[in-house]
C-alpha cells in the first residue's frame, strides 16, 4: 500500500492565496503557480530564479533539466528535446507529436 501522509490534497481554492475557486485536482489557478513561485523566492531567498540555480551550481553550463532527468524522476521526449515529469512529457507528446 502506498503511504499517503506526504500527499497534498487539492482544496478547491487556488495554494498561491487569492481565493480563486479552481477546477477538480487542481492546485493553482492558470500562471498562478508560476507567481507563487516567483513570490516565494522573493520572501524566502530575496532572490530570482538564475540566483536560485546558480547558488545551487547549476546554470548554462551544468544543466539543471539534466540533473533533474538523471536524479529527479524526469524523462525526455522521444521526438525532440522536451524534458519533463512523465505527465508532462505525455501532455507535451499528446499535443505536439
Amino acid at each position: 500500500m502506498t503511504d499517503t501522509t506526504d500527499r497534498l490534497i487539492p482544496t478547491g481554492k487556488c495554494f498561491c492565496g487569492c481565493r480563486a475557486t479552481v477546477g477538480l485536482g487542481s492546485f493553482f489557478a492558470r500562471g498562478h503557480d508560476k507567481t507563487a513561485e516567483a513570490a516565494l523566492l522573493a520572501i524566502r531567498y530575496d532572490s530570482s530564479v538564475a540566483r536560485l540555480l546558480e547558488h545551487h551550481g547549476f546554470g548554462p553550463d551544468n544543466s539543471v533539466l539534466e540533473a533533474a532527468v538523471d536524479d529527479g524522476g524526469w524523462v525526455i521526449c522521444e521526438s525532440c528535446e522536451y524534458a519533463g515529469a512523465p505527465a508532462s512529457v505525455r501532455n507535451h507528446r499528446r499535443k505536439y507529436h
